[in-house]
């Protein structure tokens, strides 16, 4: 079943956060701004910490988008922060990271391998309602480029403020949007 238009469900989790001791975090957390929601399988992996350490190098440019980015693993708060002090790539990360050992969020998510008890590499963009806009699911060998989401972002920040509009494939900021009518249809 797909998630695109469903709110965001409830849960309460521990995080970690660098330069702030540790704290909750609610489904409350994802509302008020547009939020960027990174699930990954595991701390002290391989193809992780590349994609945390890639969404990093995107987190400035989101924070402009007034876009929140959180990580969420199935490890602890704890083990986020032990992996943030030994990783050169982790260390990086500006952003909060979600411990989900009790795997509600990642179930929530619909992102739980239930086989592993670890979360798959899901991207989720959820608008300022808590209402999920965009989904991407990867196997777990194939890593994600972050630097996509920025044109997501955009073009569902741009929709919602233009309602009787819409973005084609490869839109950027600037361009051309489709007005859905009668009058376009079997034309484009």
């Amino acid at each position: 079943m797909s998630l695109i238009g469903k709110e965001v469900l409830p849960f309460t989790a521990q995080a970690f956060k660098q330069g702030e001791d540790f704290f909750e975090v609610t489904e409350a957390d994802l509302k008020g701004k547009w939020s960027v929601v990174i699930f990954y399988p595991a701390d002290f992996s391989f193809v992780c910490p590349t994609e945390l350490e890639d969404m990093q190098k995107e987190y400035p440019a989101l924070k402009e988008l007034g876009v929140e980015v959180f990580s969420v693993s199935t490890d602890t708060h704890f083990v986020h922060k032990a992996w943030h002090e030994h990783s050169d790539a982790v260390g990086s990360i500006e952003y909060t990271m979600i411990g989900d050992p009790s795997q509600v969020i990642s179930r929530n998510f619909d992102v739980l391998n239930e086989a592993s008890g670890l979360a798959d590499r899901g991207t989720f963009l959820i608008d300022p309602d808590g209402v999920i806009q965009t989904v991407e699911i990867n196997a777990d060998g194939i890593g994600r480029d972050a630097s996509t989401i920025i044109n997501k972002v955009k073009a569902a920040q741009y929709v919602r403020e233009h309602p009787n509009e819409v973005c084609p494939a490869k839109w950027q900021e600037g361009g051309e949007t489709l007005k859905p009518s009668l009058d376009i249809v079997g034309k484009i």
